[in-house]
């Protein structure tokens, strides 16, 4: 799960839910597009501030800038019990309808990080239409690793016999001192991160653990099962034609960085590798990977990318 630095929007950034037709969702809205709007989708047991080590860097680049909680994600209500509201086409609608709700002049670049990628896939599968790229961050072909999913069954089952404040209390009593001092953990989640754990002197206990809270267990078990049984779905998307952009760190424990590279190569994407970040590349080098993503966006123009000017970063 991506750690970001501060929970504290930067000066500027509106923080306001985004009405729609499929109800309320919690943004951090920055910028103005002059080059255009950008969608972030946060990942498992993220949130829109995963983000925020990015934003400045976006709208310095002249780019509207829009990371969104889904629903049941922290900020943005949604159903504790039922998990019906979670299912993957459900979410990806969701995402139709945030573009929509934005406003936009013309269609907007869409991101999605780690299981953010995957419900970004599936909207744009569902209608391509609103949107000007896909940028797919840490987010794999089809279902994470064998070890990710053992982490991912260990939450679901944890969820079913503890309330959310249990489970948290249980991962901070499984966390290590490495853990604890290289952000790594024992319990569940996404690449080297896992549910919330603790940055040993960073002061992020509170705001992580009131994020945890403040999520639905339901979201988390509907969309743990997703990520570990989702099917590869790549030569559909190659089919659409869109920009795209496939980034990672030089490492992931969720998805093999050769896999990530051969799936780029299947989409005829641009390949971003980010030296020395991890399974988030957003909180981990953010400077890097705000160049990278402002590359992309200026050089597709809205016009299709055909994959022979990709490059790595």
């Amino acid at each position: 799960m991506s750690r970001p630095s501060t929970f504290a929007p930067p000066p500027g950034t509106r923080t306001h839910f985004l009405a729609t037709p499929r109800g309320p969702f919690a943004v951090l809205d920055a910028g103005t597009a002059a080059h255009g709007t950008v969608l972030l989708l946060p990942g498992f047991t993220g949130s829109k501030e995963d983000f925020i080590d990015l934003l400045p860097r976006l709208t310095a680049a002249g780019y509207r800038a829009v990371a969104v909680d889904g629903r049941g994600q922290y900020g943005t209500p949604g159903s504790k019990d039922d998990e019906a509201p979670y299912a993957q086409e459900e979410l990806a609608r969701d995402v139709l309808a945030q573009a929509a709700a934005l406003d936009a002049e013309g269609p907007v670049h869409l991101l999605g990080h780690s299981l953010g990628g995957q419900i970004a896939r599936a909207a744009v599968l569902l209608d391509p239409a609103p949107f000007r790229s896909l940028t797919l961050m840490s987010s794999g072909p089809a279902q994470v690793s064998a070890s990710q999913q053992q982490r991912v069954k260990l939450l679901s089952d944890a969820l079913a016999v503890m309330d959310m404040a249990q489970v948290w209390n249980a991962i901070q009593l499984m966390e290590t001192p490495a853990d604890t001092e290289t952000g790594t953990g024992a319990a569940t989640g996404e690449g080297t991160g896992t549910a919330p754990g603790v940055d040993s002197g960073l002061g992020d206990r509170d705001d992580l653990r009131r994020r945890w809270l403040a999520g639905s267990p339901a979201q988390l078990r509907a969309t743990g099962r997703q990520l570990c049984v989702e099917p590869d779905r790549v030569a559909e998307l190659a089919a659409v034609p869109l920009p795209k952009h496939v980034v990672s760190g030089d490492h992931d424990d969720a998805w093999p960085v050769p896999l990530l590279d051969e799936m780029a190569v299947r989409l005829g994407a641009r390949r971003t590798v980010v030296a020395g970040a991890d399974h988030s590349p957003n909180t981990d080098r953010p400077l890097e990977t705000a160049r990278a993503l402002v590359d992309f966006w200026d050089g597709t123009d809205g016009t299709f990318w055909d994959g022979t000017n990709g490059a790595n970063g």
